[in-house]
């Protein structure tokens, strides 16, 4: 029997098994792991400037960064752009006026067709010492269009920014120092009904994701399950750290459950640099983020990525076969994180025929240890 006929039968079987379950999805997570982080390199990186991450086009084809240098004494924003995902990325264009002034421009998120810009700003006037603010294209050769404050209620007397649209438009999360907070910056989140009705009041994401410390740089994965966020580079950090400002992740199993406890990403992505503005590529495979003299003779903050593998040989025998998949059908239907790898790389909440598929994916396959 050939490999293809085995995994064949194996999913078919999964199948079944599955119109015979009542599931349920649980408050779980997929077991993974990270790639080695690498340094985007000279073309993104550029020495003795700064580079912070912001967000990465639904197409992948073009990247918002923040970008200032010492001698400028503020940021910009600016977008790399590419023909292809499997081409190189062009060279930096700073977006200009109107998006940017001679103050600080910061935190720029799209929406998910990218005919719509996000921003905090410091330089564009408003209600406090910055605020959020959108601007619009016709098309994505076209110009940006003058920027237009979200108004009092996103905005507040107080700092707001580093804003980020969930893919479906309907939920914009961001920081704000406003008074009725946990520490100096907290996460928010207002919501709307649809892309064109009116935000509903923000709420604070609460104790459970904010701290008494100083949150910064929210992202969400593409289907709003997934939340990373970091620490600003200001001491102290969160207990639970690898070094200066981590990368944190929470999850929920629907968009109508509360996040839950966030968790340290580990110490393969954190450092005893300062590791801040996650980003998650479309598939949730590729973890991008900025990071502070991690590495000589580049910049001062970089852009780095690393991949984000499923561990798939769930009894550590060194390959993945026949084995781990009976581990997978004896937990079926159960929230065992072990085995809830699918879909790659942060499981469903439950065991289930998508754990099998991502592990068909592997078969055969010798796995390293995990170190």
């Amino acid at each position: 029997m050939n490999k293809n006929r085995k995994i064949k039968e194996i999913l078919i079987y999964a199948l079944v098994v599955t119109g015979l379950l009542l599931i349920i999805g649980k408050d779980t997570k997929g077991d993974f792991t990270f790639g080695k982080p690498e340094i985007l390199g000279p073309s993104i990186n550029w020495p003795n400037s700064f580079e912070l991450l912001n967000c990465i086009s639904s197409d992948g084809l073009e990247m918002y960064i923040q970008w200032g240098t010492l001698e400028r004494g503020h940021w910009d924003i600016c977008v790399f752009k590419r023909a292809t995902t499997d081409s190189n990325w062009g060279p930096l264009e700073n977006l200009g006026q109107p998006v940017n002034t001679s103050d600080h421009e910061e935190g720029a998120s799209l929406s998910a067709d990218g005919l719509t810009i996000y921003f905090g700003s410091e330089g564009q006037g408003g209600y406090g010492s910055s605020d959020i603010f959108m601007s619009t294209r016709i098309s994505k050769e076209a110009p940006w269009g003058i920027p237009v404050n979200m108004g009092p209620k996103i905005n507040s007397s107080k700092w707001d920014g580093n804003p980020w649209m969930s893919m479906d438009d309907l939920e914009l999360y961001f920081i704000s120092h406003r008074d009725d907070g946990y520490g100096l910056g907290d996460i928010w989140m207002a919501q709307r009904t649809t892309p064109n009705a009116p935000w509903e009041e923000p709420v604070n994401l609460g104790s459970l994701i904010n701290s008494k410390y100083d949150e910064t740089g929210p992202c969400l994965s593409s289907d709003g399950l997934v939340l990373l966020f970091s620490e600003h580079h200001n001491e102290p950090f969160r207990p639970g750290g690898h070094g200066g400002s981590d990368i944190w992740m929470s999850m929920r199993p629907t968009r109508n459950d509360r996040w839950e406890f966030p968790v340290n990403l580990g110490p393969i992505v954190n450092g005893p640099y300062i590791d801040t503005k996650p980003v998650l590529s479309q598939d949730s495979r590729t973890l991008y983020f900025s990071s502070y003299n991690r590495l000589e003779n580049y910049g001062h903050y970089d852009i780095w990525q690393a991949s984000i593998e499923p561990i798939v040989d769930l009894n550590g025998d060194g390959i993945v076969n026949a084995t781990d998949m009976c581990i997978i059908v004896d937990n079926w239907g159960t929230d065992e994180p072990l085995c809830d790898i699918g879909p790659t790389p942060f499981g469903d909440g439950v065991v289930n025929v998508q754990d099998l598929i991502v592990l068909s994916e592997h078969l055969f396959e010798e796995i390293p240890p995990v170190e």
